[in-house]
């Protein structure tokens, strides 16, 4: 078993350290929120004090921070890098723009510290069972040394290829699943404005070639999906604040790769405005919210 330090133990990141605690790794804690790091100290783990706490003596430090600019401040201002031991990993889950990822990778290796960026997907239900993905970025034999440790918080481990390849693949993949909902919620609408039974269309849909991850487990309407959020006011495992964040991020590193993204800008546009109305902190299938014109 390995000692952790932990840096982050919020919605996602205070699921993810109790896991490995119930792994049976030694795991220190720190978070700006003293009632989050009370309840993994309660669950077993320590309470590191600080980020230097949480990152000296550690085989691990694993951190899940809100923005690159967190994780530049974690990592950089506050020296996360420079507080952890030689030999220690530092993997940061944290999902952020893929410049600053390589940044901090740059940093890391300038200070000989091995590192991953390993964002995850899975929301907090995936972060509660133990079932995320991690897509994990930098050396592969660091990869597959740090596996002991992903694998108490995640199911499935996927290396990327090189620094920032994990945060390359994560907003590829959240920028399709923000198309997708955004296109099942307008499908729902046109639907059900066109007379369609909404299980009917459910059925339809999931049993052709519309048919989706996003379409059996965010159905935008109660009723033909009963374990989706919509059955529950929409009370997120992946919250609108969180999938534009990701969307912005995809269209930042579109305008840098100079690629097109027309469908994700649209999304990028359509999320903005639901957030701006209000639905932040409802589940990503509440954009169906804006397409009804629900401006609650």
């Amino acid at each position: 078993m390995a000692k952790v330090g932990f840096i982050g133990v919020g919605n996602m990141g205070g699921p993810m350290a109790r896991n490995l605690v119930n792994a049976g790794h030694q795991v220190k804690v720190h978070d700006l929120s003293a009632e989050a790091v009370n309840f993994l100290t309660q669950a077993g783990a320590e309470d590191a004090g600080s980020i230097q706490g949480a990152a000296g003596g550690v085989d691990v430090l694993v951190t899940m921070l809100p923005t690159g600019v967190e994780a530049r401040t974690v990592f950089l201002d506050n020296e996360a890098i420079g507080a952890a031991d030689q030999d220690t990993i530092l993997i940061d889950a944290s999902t952020i723009d893929v410049a600053t990822a390589r940044e901090v990778h740059a940093a890391a290796a300038a200070a000989g510290r091995r590192m991953l960026d390993a964002p995850v997907s899975g929301g907090t239900v995936g972060a509660e069972a133990g079932t995320l993905t991690f897509m994990c970025g930098g050396d592969k034999a660091v990869f597959e040394e740090a596996k002991a440790v992903l694998g108490g918080m995640g199911k499935n481990l996927v290396y990327c290829g090189g620094p920032g390849m994990g945060q390359a693949a994560k907003i590829c993949n959240n920028m399709i699943a923000g198309i997708t909902v955004q296109a099942v919620a307008e499908s729902f609408t046109l639907g059900e404005t066109l007379g369609l039974d909404r299980d009917t269309l459910f059925n339809v849909l999931s049993t052709s070639t519309a048919d989706s991850w996003c379409l059996r487990n965010l159905c935008p309407v109660p009723g033909p999906a009963p374990a989706t959020p919509s059955n529950r006011d929409y009370q997120p495992g992946f919250a609108a604040a969180l999938m534009l964040k990701d969307l912005r991020l995809s269209q930042a590193a579109a305008q840098l790769a100079g690629v097109a993204t027309p469908l994700g800008a649209a999304a990028t546009a359509t999320y903005a405005m639901h957030i701006a109305n209000g639905g932040g902190h409802l589940d990503t299938s509440s954009i169906i919210k804006i397409i009804q014109g629900d401006k609650d």
